[in-house]
Parts: structure tokens; sequence; C-alpha cells
């Protein structure tokens, strides 16, 4: 009997608790979560304003695209080339050695290490959304944050 208790209260608070459902930002609580996982201050306006346009700073939105491939999660990082799609037929080239599904997670640490990569190869040009939404135009105002 205790141990049918033990796994009642078990099922109970998964029930309750239930599966992450990621993290949706403001711009200043980005800013801070950036800065935790190593991205530089001075560049900061650039990844939020990144974030804002590819996945409205939202950890659990992906995009499919017309090519078939799908982006995942804050950054929007795409399966044919950066991680593990669940899906067989992409057979990607995994850059980033993760299963695509840990972009999707309020733990933002793979998501911003494979940025981090997918930047050092390709610079902010490796997102739509910054090029057309924040190369040359006014980035996000993060005086306000306490940073």
């Amino acid at each position: 009997m205790k141990l049918l208790s033990k796994l009642s209260l078990f099922v109970l608070v998964a029930i309750v608790i239930g599966p992450s459902t990621g993290i949706k930002f403001d711009k200043c609580s980005l800013a801070k979560a950036l800065l935790d996982q190593g991205f530089e201050k001075a560049e900061l306006r650039n990844w939020v304003c990144l974030v804002q346009n590819e996945s409205g700073m939202d950890t659990t939105k992906t995009n499919k695209n017309r090519n078939g491939s799908t982006d995942w999660g804050l950054f929007q990082i795409n399966d044919w080339y950066w991680c593990d799609s669940p899906d067989s037929s992409k057979a990607g080239t995994n850059d980033c050695k993760v299963k695509c599904s840990a972009l999707l997670t309020d733990d933002i640490k793979a998501a911003s290490t494979c940025a981090k990569k997918i930047y050092k190869r390709h610079g902010y040009r490796a997102w739509y959304g910054w090029l057309n939404k924040c190369e040359g135009k006014s980035l996000p105002d993060l005086s306000k944050c306490k940073l």
C-alpha cells in the first residue's frame, strides 16, 4: 500500500506540474538570460533583435519551411544543418550535435551554444530575421534593463 501511495503522489505531482512548457521572454529577461549564457554584453541588442524577429522570444517556437526543413526554438535553428530532427527522413549534418527537441526547452543552454556556433561560422547573416529587421535598423533599447 505504501508503494501505491507514493506512486499515486508521483503521478499527481506530474499532472499538476506537467511537462516543461518553455519560456516566452521579454527583452530584459532575454538579455539577462543571454548574458548568463556567455553572450557579449556589447552584442546583446543585436541578439535580442534577432530573437524577437525569429521566434518572438518563445523557446517553443517551430517553423516549417517551404523546402521541408524546420526551424527550432528561440534562435530558429534549422534541422538540415544544425540539429538532429525527430523526422528520420531529414537526416541533416547536425553540426551542433544536439537533438532539435533540446532547442525547445526552457533551458536555453543547448540553443545558445548552437547559436554561438552558427554566429562564429556565418555571423548574424545566417538569420533572415536579423537581416530583414535588424541590420542597419534601430535595435532594441536595453537601457532600462538591469544588466
